[in-house]
């Protein structure tokens, strides 16, 4: 992602406020073995960008942890990326030989105890920081693109908010559904949120 993607999302005021920038690792020598286009200077860079034109704006990323040679050291570099960012939501894998790929056949793959225990460790960071970024919308009115029915509740619907949290409030999926909802948000959850509908305007 080029900082002009930043900024035209920025000065386009219907464009959602999301973006998905994978960064993989948070190691340069790491990044620089898996055969990626980019460092963490750069990464992070982009990242200030987001925060600076656009502060309440959802990051989520991708990530793969226990790639051929990573280091504790590499990893902690990564956990670190994480701290800086604080990321929305992070799709998190342990690495996995693939065929007919050059890093299947290296000899210093790591141990499946090593790549596991990673995997734990990240993922209790990305649970945190994702708990951490819904608590922020307590109490505020957002607008949600209502999607669909509920399907755990049938009396309530589900939308998205311009970050891409999924809201869940009650009403009519038949009346609403593809409308755009005004919700005071009321429970904040890990991976989505609650509330009420209301005439109140967006914050």
């Amino acid at each position: 992602m080029s900082l002009g993607v930043v900024d035209a999302v920025a000065d386009t005021p219907t464009a959602c406020e999301y973006f998905h920038i994978p960064f993989q690792s948070g190691s340069n020598s790491v990044l620089k073995a898996m055969g990626r286009g980019h460092t963490r200077e750069k990464f992070l860079h982009i990242v200030d960008r987001v925060r600076q034109r656009l502060p309440d704006a959802a990051i989520t990323a991708d990530v793969i942890v226990g790639f051929p040679g990573e280091t504790e050291q590499d990893f902690l570099d990564t956990l670190d990326i994480m701290e800086k960012v604080k990321f929305d939501t992070v799709n998190t894998a342990a690495y996995s030989p693939r065929p007919n790929t050059p890093a299947a056949d290296w000899d210093n793959q790591l141990s499946e105890e090593v790549k596991q225990d990673r995997l734990h460790r990240i993922n209790e960071l990305v649970l945190q920081h994702a708990t951490e970024r819904r608590a922020r919308m307590m109490d505020r009115v957002v607008e949600v693109l209502v999607e669909e029915r509920n399907v755990k509740v049938p009396t309530q619907v589900m939308g998205r908010t311009t970050h891409g949290y999924i809201v869940y409030f009650d009403g009519d999926i038949d009346e609403l559904r593809g409308e755009l909802v005004n919700v005071k948000i009321d429970r904040c959850e890990k991976f989505y949120l609650a509330g009420k509908r209301t005439d109140e305007p967006v914050q």
